[in-house]
């Protein structure tokens, strides 16, 4: 052990009172939120895995191939429900083992809109379909490039989401 790491862990040892030291929790703390960013990783891969998915779906069209199609769903439901099911256990640690229920709000938020998003993404794959199946009717068009925008304000608003996170993980170091 480095004669540094050395003396903090002495100071982490001569802070506490029988309860856990402040200092293991920050480390716990850290590797919560670790883990919490691991998962958004998986996240954005299965986004990206559903959207190479839906392409190769409409360029089946006519004919469409929805067995390959809806077993592809099939297993990205399981992955995003795998995800939030373990963010949320993040979130509870956070909130009641470890004091931090502004850190544990920010996983809500999160979650909610990478709900929006999910349901925004499905919304968008039908109208791309309806598109492209009924290419005459702009209505179709319109609706694609409606939800494209709301697609983008919600990334928007995880992403501003994710920085609040950053900062207040950050300033209570």
């Amino acid at each position: 052990m480095q004669p540094a790491r050395k003396v903090a862990r002495s100071r982490c040892w001569l802070q506490t009172a029988g309860a856990l030291p402040r200092c293991w929790m920050d480390d716990a703390v850290k590797l919560l939120l670790h883990r919490f960013y691991t998962l958004q990783g998986e996240r954005v891969e299965a986004y990206r895995l559903f959207e190479e998915g839906h392409r190769a779906y409409l360029g089946s069209g006519p004919h469409y191939d929805f067995l390959r199609y809806r077993q592809l769903v099939h297993e990205i439901t399981l992955a995003f429900s795998g995800i939030s099911r373990e963010i949320l256990q993040l979130k509870e640690q956070l909130q009641t083992e470890h004091g931090r229920p502004e850190l544990a709000q920010h996983l809500s938020r999160v979650q909610q809109k990478e709900k929006d998003k999910l349901e925004l993404t499905a919304q968008l794959q039908l109208a791309r379909q309806n598109a492209q199946d009924q290419p005459g009717v702009p209505a179709h068009q319109q609706e694609v490039q409606e939800l494209k925008y709301k697609l983008i304000k919600t990334i928007e608003a995880i992403s501003e989401i994710l920085q609040d996170l950053k900062y207040d993980s950050e300033e209570a170091e």
